[in-house]
């Protein structure tokens, strides 16, 4: 009966990826099927955690993190949780033998937004790195099934990426950080006067992550690569369209890729892959 309780768990990560994200969804359905469930289970449970700082704003989001928290080491160590979320992503943990000092940086930004408005570079730095890349290296831990070797040398690569799409997602979402969150993530940029000149020094940064990225996608195990390489395709695309946005538009209005674009990134990529053009 053990295994209907973990296939119960594995389907409600998965449904949870399916229902927040239908661009990751579609980018974890084209790796090979033995890597789905473990990044299933991985995006569930930043996603739970990201839920309790972002959106559940009547009830006291401190003490949900602290629980959260507090059950997510619970059930690492014991190997079970009677929550679903919980008991998938300690089998990927475990599994994998993840570094349990990943998911202590992750938390440690999740803290970091229930109570910080703004940043300077070194917090940037610090909630980039927790909230984003360390996601990449959980990801990885996967990706390299028990090779360190590879682990150690793509880990680079895998931060920039987790940092790319973190960035993105800021530019994307900074009318509902801003005037919804009182957020402001990026260092000594003032949304109440939003130049072309901070936009352009942003995407000069994110411009550098994606080119780090890249080269480590290349050298991904082939298991992986192509679902990677959609993802990365995908962000990519979403950053350009947002790089030919004006600042003041980019704070009326959250840039998307409509269903049909995401559709040709696919197909335009399986071609590639297909030929070996990444």
């Amino acid at each position: 009966m053990m295994q209907i309780f973990n296939e119960l768990s594995q389907h409600c990560s998965k449904a949870t990826t399916e229902r927040y994200s239908t661009s990751f969804s579609s980018a974890i359905r084209l790796l090979h099927s033995d890597l789905r469930p473990p990044i299933y289970n991985i995006y569930g449970f930043v996603r739970f955690a990201d839920e309790i700082v972002d959106t559940f704003h009547q009830f006291h989001k401190e003490e949900l993190l602290v629980e959260f928290k507090k059950e997510t080491y619970a059930a690492i160590e014991r190997g079970i949780s009677l929550n679903p979320i919980l008991h998938s992503f300690q089998h990927t943990v475990r599994e994998f033998n993840i570094d349990h000092e990943l998911i202590e940086a992750f938390f440690r930004s999740m803290e970091m937004d229930l109570s910080k408005t703004t940043y300077n570079s070194d917090g940037y730095r610090d909630y980039i790195y927790g909230s984003a890349e360390v996601v990449g290296l959980m990801c990885l831990y996967v990706f390299c099934e028990g090779d360190r070797a590879m682990y150690e040398k793509l880990k680079p690569s895998a931060q920039a990426l987790g940092a790319a799409f973190q960035k993105v997602n800021f530019l994307r979402d900074v009318k509902a950080d801003f005037e919804m969150l009182s957020r402001t993530y990026f260092p000594e940029v003032d949304f109440n006067n939003f130049t072309p000149a901070m936009k352009k020094q942003i995407e000069e940064d994110i411009a550098l992550d994606f080119k780090n990225a890249y080269e480590g996608i290349l050298q991904l195990p082939a298991k992986a690569r192509f679902g990677v390489y959609v993802a990365y395709k995908y962000y990519l695309s979403l950053f350009r369209k947002i790089k030919k946005t004006t600042p003041a538009n980019i704070l009326e209005q959250r840039i998307r890729i409509p269903n049909y674009g995401k559709a040709y990134i696919v197909a335009k990529a399986g071609l590639r892959s297909q030929f070996n053009l990444y």
